[in-house]
């Protein structure tokens, strides 16, 4: 998939003439690329959509208009681009107690280490970005993780189409397996058919 390039990024005013429309797209968008894991943790794939969208969006709250700085959140979102036989998804843990919330990132230090995507019955290992916040005593709680398939496997999902029907024609798991955090969701059809688009891409 193509990273964003500077000349697609709009400056804030011509955003605010596009901004309500592509919006709303691209969180409708979200809604098929979203999945629960387990109570605690939201994880959404990545498209170049979503990544825009960020970029957009971070450059519109934090008025930055300065071009380093503008290249500077370019580089550092399009890290989330997914790349060829790649796919890209960032998680969320959410626990709205903050004494909890804290207890639970000490509890869960290498987090990011014990998440894998189950393709077909093949375990694929997250790769996960490094990002500041992660320390040796506690985990962040948004984590930023790609998946490199092997091609065949990508090829299984890029093939999936919109008129598949059940029983899905390719089984794709993403499980955490930590000490402190076990949970497991096999991808919906919809969201599956995003997953094939990305991979065409």
């Amino acid at each position: 998939m193509k990273r964003i390039e500077r000349n697609e990024v709009l400056g804030l005013a011509d955003y605010e003439t596009i901004r309500e429309r592509f919006r709303a797209r691209v969180v409708s968008d979200k809604k098929r690329r979203r999945v629960q894991l387990g109570p605690h943790v939201t994880v959404l794939f990545e498209n170049r959509d979503t990544v825009l969208l960020q970029i957009q969006e971070m450059l519109r709250t934090e008025r930055i208009t300065r071009p380093g700085a503008v290249q500077h959140e370019i580089d550092t979102y399009n890290d989330s681009v997914p790349g060829d036989d790649e796919l890209s998804c960032t998680l969320m843990i959410a626990i709205v107690d903050a004494v909890e919330r804290e207890t639970f990132l000490q509890a869960a230090v290498g987090f990011e280490d014990c998440v894998s995507l189950v393709v077909q019955g093949e375990r694929i290992a997250a790769q996960s970005a490094a990002r500041d916040g992660a320390t040796s005593e506690r985990t962040t709680a948004v984590h930023y993780v790609k998946f490199a398939l092997p091609r065949p496997l990508a090829d299984r999902i890029r093939a999936v189409r919109a008129v598949d029907t059940a029983p899905a024609p390719v089984r794709v798991e993403l499980r955490v397996d930590h000490p402190s955090y076990t949970a497991g969701i096999v991808l919906p059809a919809e969201t599956l058919l995003e997953l094939a688009e990305d991979l065409r891409e």
